[in-house]
């Protein structure tokens, strides 16, 4: 490090990446104090899906094995088309797909993940909570930066980095923040396994791609729940955001879908309804000694599950790009977005491409369910290399 003191820098946000990245940066030395809005540290939503690249940081992070004890590793990722129940394409994600990537592929609780993360944090005596604390300004001064509660409080620190979502105040303060409503809408759901139709019950995320919507579930919690997600392209003029949903709106838009994956929209006795958004990839992340981070930065659709693994891969860089510099927080912060921003740029716009094949429809779906026909197992862990293939050493890299 340049200095002999501590560095302190502030994070908002206790989200899956804002944790994260307190971690990451406190095994440099850094000291944390991490920004919270809600009355607590925690985790809504359902289940997610982590890859290979995933793992890799969570073990960068020291928080690998908690994980893994709390994940269920899938047999295989699959996709079914929905008009007729034909299987387009099937990915092995079994021990020749590990040794490849050097990690698994698993589906996990959004809550699991966050508090496995989270029980480190607590444990780390450089990083401190304050909840029930939401920012409003960031300052960038001559000596580091400024940031001021609705209550008037100010903290000072020698940098901020911004984990506070898609409608971050800490971009919106430093770069300005523009997200793109999306105009489609994502409803989630638990299911427990007794619940879950027999012949559904499958060791692995399965997406039924319909004309304009598909499904999705997979196990969780050591196979007693199931997660199942739902996407349409609403018909409403939307605003992101998450409320309550209903059973009415979802079976309104699955019309014409096979039996099969129809008859997981009667098992959820509730449903959250989320309209997504994400952003068009931009230069710069931040300026002197702030930046931002996971969806505050690259917020994105979610069909590449990948929107927590890059927050998780955001927060192993920025630990690694702070010892690359010898502290140097300005360095720091502009050699990873110079990693950062074209990589999540990449995933930003792949994920939008695989949104059009998940719901294409007349000739495009016939198309669709060609691109993949007679593949080889290896073609396939080829073409997914540049996503699955990061690690902590290779980190610093262009990918």
């Amino acid at each position: 490090m340049t200095n002999t003191a501590k560095q302190k820098v502030i994070i908002v946000g206790g989200g899956i990446g804002g944790l994260a990245a307190a971690l990451s940066l406190s095994r440099q030395g850094v000291e944390i104090l991490l920004l919270e809005q809600a009355d607590q540290i925690g985790e809504i939503g359902a289940g997610i899906q982590l890859g290979p690249n995933a793992f890799a940081a969570l073990d960068a992070l020291g928080v690998g094995e908690a994980s893994r004890n709390r994940a269920v590793f899938t047999d295989h990722v699959t996709m079914m088309d929905a008009v007729d129940a034909a299987q387009v394409v099937r990915i092995e994600t079994d021990e020749k797909f590990r040794q490849r990537f050097g990690n698994p592929y698993a589906v996990i609780h959004r809550a699991d993940i966050h508090l496995s993360i989270l029980e480190a944090v607590q444990d780390n005596p450089l990083i401190q909570f304050k909840t029930s604390t939401h920012v409003e300004d960031v300052k960038v001064t001559s000596t580091g930066v400024e940031i001021t509660d609705s209550k008037g409080e100010v903290y000072k620190a020698d940098a901020v980095i911004g984990c506070d979502g898609v409608k971050s105040v800490i971009r919106a303060k430093t770069i300005g923040m523009k997200h793109r409503v999306t105009g489609h809408v994502v409803y989630r759901a638990v299911v427990d396994s007794e619940n879950m139709p027999e012949e559904l019950r499958i060791n692995a995320p399965v997406l039924w791609a319909g004309p304009h919507c598909h499904l999705v579930h997979y196990p969780l919690r050591a196979g007693k729940q199931y997660n199942l997600v739902v996407t349409f392209h609403s018909r409403e003029q939307e605003e992101w955001g998450v409320r309550d949903g209903s059973k009415e709106e979802v079976l309104s838009y699955f019309q014409g879908i096979h039996p099969t994956p129809r008859q997981m929209l009667d098992r959820p006795t509730s449903w959250r309804r989320w309209a997504t958004a994400d952003a068009d990839p931009v230069e710069s992340w931040g300026q002197g000694r702030t930046t931002v981070l996971g969806d505050a930065a690259h917020p994105m659709t979610q069909y590449m599950a990948q929107g927590a693994c890059m927050a998780l891969e955001d927060a192993v860089t920025l630990g690694e790009a702070y010892a690359k510099t010898g502290g140097d927080l300005d360095a720091t912060f502009r050699l990873y977005e110079s990693v950062r921003i074209p990589r999540t740029a990449r995933v930003v716009w792949s994920a939008r491409e695989m949104g059009r094949l998940y719901h294409a429809k007349g000739v495009e779906r016939q198309v669709r369910n060609l691109l993949w026909k007679g593949k080889t197992q290896d073609q396939f862990y080829t073409q997914l290399e540049w996503l699955y293939g990061w690690r902590k050493d290779n980190c610093l890299e262009p990918r």
